[in-house]
């Protein structure tokens, strides 16, 4: 069986994609639900689009500097939750999901993957950019 996004996860992007989520609550969790959400609907490529679509428009939305958007991390961290979905059972919502895998709310564990000078580069900002340090784990 699957992993799905319950009511409660749909509702969440349903509102962050309306432009109507706060922007000072979307933090590393949110961001790691929205993940969630969109790879319970679609392959990874799929899913990281639509990051892309919704955090850009989110970010121009409220007038955040869109140079903050990174989409190395933004990927990045689609590839882990998928890594995560592949080695959990189906879960039903994010917050079941999340309590099996606790060490992905930590952002700093994406530092296994990247050093801190390959994810600063302005490169890296607006082009995918592999891990130098560990590869992230890959599913068909």
């Amino acid at each position: 069986m699957k992993s799905r996004a319950s009511a409660d996860d749909l509702a969440f992007r349903d509102e962050f994609e309306a432009l109507r989520f706060p922007p000072a609550q979307f933090k590393h969790r949110e961001h790691l639900r929205l993940a969630y959400v969109y790879l319970c609907e679609h392959d990874v490529d799929r899913a990281h689009a639509a990051m892309r679509t919704a955090i850009r428009g989110f970010l121009a939305h409220h007038e955040v500097d869109p140079a903050k958007y990174h989409e190395t991390i933004t990927r990045a961290w689609v590839l882990a939750v998928r890594h995560f979905l592949a080695r959990t059972p189906a879960a039903d919502s994010f917050a079941a999901f999340a309590e099996q895998h606790p060490a992905m709310l930590d952002s700093k564990i994406m530092l296994t993957h990247y050093s801190p000078t390959l994810l600063a580069q302005p490169e890296a900002r607006v082009a995918f950019a592999e891990p130098d340090l560990d590869p992230i784990p890959r599913y068909a």
